[in-house]
């Protein structure tokens, strides 16, 4: 199993932690200190040995920013993480804190005297984040100390976990549908248009779809660790854990990029400074450390990271292969969803077996490389703890009369899944089935809207909310997030959000997931695939007009829609959406489930 459910956060710990730390903090006359959730890649997942915020508070959730001063301690999420941090954090050492309430900085200025001096790992903060929070301490004039060495490595000490050390595959042209070659070539080109020199990439994400490469040190996505340097002139270079590249993705691709070893970075954006070379990085994934070593803020270029947006526009194979593996999934999403109806009635189901017999199914298509993130296996009121990630502690029967929602993924060479379903365990009540209904009635205004050239993320959420808002609800989290092709599944830069600011483009594929959430009572939430089409006119129209493709192949709840809340263009979509479902995956299944799947998907 891919999925394991220890508990991974101890709040009993914090204070000896918090107090260890507040001990370093006077023997280095710093008056606070700045933990983020984060490493010096600045993805949202990490390896083991980075989880420092989780050491420290206790909190297991993928985004996050601690700050221990020295009788003062907070931590900030934002609203998926409210719910689950109450109650994995000790309340007593450290404050809950809602972003949307207050921001980090604005909390120091309001806790700190003036002058203060405030610790961070310069690796751990891109320039941005730094820059921001120096024009907003400086107010009172609190100073912002690069600390070399991580005060929470050294209070962690041998305990720490190892780095990873998962071998790194060749991505094959099959599945990636262009050249690594090409994707340099143009970036380049692009350097050469500009004037400069070269471009530093930290995002693995974005070296692992540039050089075609794969690997595993980050859970349940299929990236490694190192740092790439394109030269408008000179050849790529890839400075990673050579040990880990297998005899194949070095022959794949020696001779596209030199090859060297992840600790020479540091030493080579030196010398990038000592020949005088203008170098692009992206403010916002590029640490401070990285622009102090470049020769400072005003010595680099300022540019997007060139891999983003080319990577969230899928090309024609990557599209190909995300039809094939949501096709794929949906078997045996479909086999579970009839195995649980069968099942769950009986009162010997918790939400460990129902994520384990997910993951089995999936495991037997033998095309599984990993699921895409830990599974979110809600019953009951854990359902509305948004990222809930269950374990051993935690682990719920599902009863009869309660909502069960769970949210998962899969990792296949050809495409990465995710998919959430709620589903009514016994008999739901009125209350349920019309919450359902108005999450049901956002998401498909997301699936059949219609949108110009231009649209950005921001310009349809409200879609999605509509009926919420009508009703009175709404729902903390965005509704759509982009998707990699075999790599992450949580994408930029694209988002269905209030903070969706990037266009919306022909290629994409982003998720469609309203929800709405009743604290100690259930979680409601909803969650398809869709593919950006390309620009049409629309028969009278005189626009090109985008709309999307729902990708993902699995019913929705019956049981749990009240009919008389959908209009009757919602109602032909439910059921021109099971004809679809029905008539991809009947074929691709047993005797049993293709019975099953026939009355899960019959017009409502």
């Amino acid at each position: 199993m891919f999925q394991i459910f220890d508990v991974v956060s101890d709040p009993t710990l914090t204070a000896d932690r918090v107090t260890r730390l507040r001990t370093v903090l006077a023997r280095r006359r710093l008056d606070g200190y700045i933990v983020p959730r984060t490493d010096e890649h600045q993805g949202e997942y990490i390896p083991a040995d980075a989880e420092r915020l989780c050491w420290l508070t206790g909190f297991s959730g993928s985004a996050g920013t601690a700050i221990v001063t020295t009788n003062q301690a907070a931590l900030f999420v934002d609203g998926r993480y409210t719910v689950q941090a109450r109650g994995e954090v000790d309340s007593g050492q450290i404050d809950v804190v809602a972003m949307a309430t207050q921001k980090a900085e604005d909390w120091l200025v309001e806790t700190l005297a003036e002058k203060s001096k405030i610790g961070f790992d310069p690796k751990l903060f891109t320039v941005a984040q730094i820059e921001r929070l120096q024009h907003r301490l400086g107010e009172k004039q609190i100073v912002l100390k690069p600390v070399r060495s991580n005060l929470i490595d050294d209070l962690w000490g041998k305990d720490r976990p190892l780095p990873p050390d998962g071998a790194i595959l060749p991505h094959p042209i099959r599945y990636a549908g262009e050249p690594a070659a090409e994707k340099i070539s143009v970036i380049a080109d692009e350097l050469k248009a500009g004037g400069d020199d070269a471009v530093v990439l930290t995002s693995r994400e974005s070296i692992a779809w540039l050089t075609n490469l794969r690997g595993s040190d980050v859970a349940h996505t299929p990236v490694f660790s190192a740092f790439v340097i394109v030269h408008q002139k000179a050849k790529t270079e890839l400075f990673v854990d050579t040990a880990k590249l297998t005899c194949e993705a070095r022959e794949e691709i020696s001779a596209k990029v030199k090859i060297t070893a992840y600790e020479k970075f540091w030493e080579r954006l030196k010398a990038l400074k000592e020949m005088g070379k203008s170098v692009r990085v992206d403010p916002n994934t590029a640490s401070y450390e990285i622009v102090r070593l470049l020769g400072g803020a005003k010595r680099v270029v300022r540019h997007p990271d060139p891999c983003v947006e080319p990577r969230s526009i899928k090309n024609s194979v990557e599209i190909s292969g995300a039809r094939a593996a949501q096709e794929r999934d949906g078997t045996a999403v479909v086999r579970f969803l009839a195995w649980l109806d069968e099942n769950a009635g009986d009162g010997t189901i918790d939400e460990i077996t129902a994520a384990t017999q997910l993951e089995a199914f999936r495991q037997e298509t033998n095309k599984l490389k990993e699921i895409s993130f830990d599974t979110i296996s809600g019953s009951g009121p854990n359902g509305a703890i948004v990222h809930y990630r269950v374990n051993s502690k935690t682990n719920r029967m599902l009863r009869p009369g309660e909502l069960f929602l769970i949210d998962s993924g899969a990792q296949y060479c050809d495409g990465t899944t995710d998919i959430t379903r709620t589903l009514a365990i016994g008999k739901p009540s009125e209350e349920m089935r019309r919450c359902f209904t108005l999450v049901l009635k956002g998401h498909i205004a997301i699936a059949t809207a219609r949108f110009p050239k231009g649209t950005r993320g921001r310009d349809l959420d409200p879609f999605a909310r509509r009926a919420l808002w009508q009703a009175g609800y709404d729902y903390d989290h965005g509704t759509g997030h982009g998707v990699g092709s075999y790599l992450s599944v949580h994408e930029g830069p694209v988002s269905i959000s209030r903070m969706g600011a990037a266009f919306l483009r022909p290629g994409m594929i982003i998720s469609n997931e309203p929800g709405c959430y009743r604290e100690g009572h259930y979680g409601i939430r909803i969650e398809n695939l869709v593919l950006v089409n390309e620009l049409e006119t629309p028969e009278d129209g005189d626009r090109e007009m985008m709309s999307f493709e729902t990708l993902t192949l699995a019913p929705i709840a019956r049981r749990l829609i009240k009919k008389g809340l959908l209009s009757g263009e919602e109602r032909d979509w439910i059921d021109s959406y099971h004809a679809r479902v029905a008539e991809t995956l009947q074929p691709l299944l047993d005797k049993a489930t293709k019975a099953w799947l026939k009355k899960a998907c019959a017009p409502l």
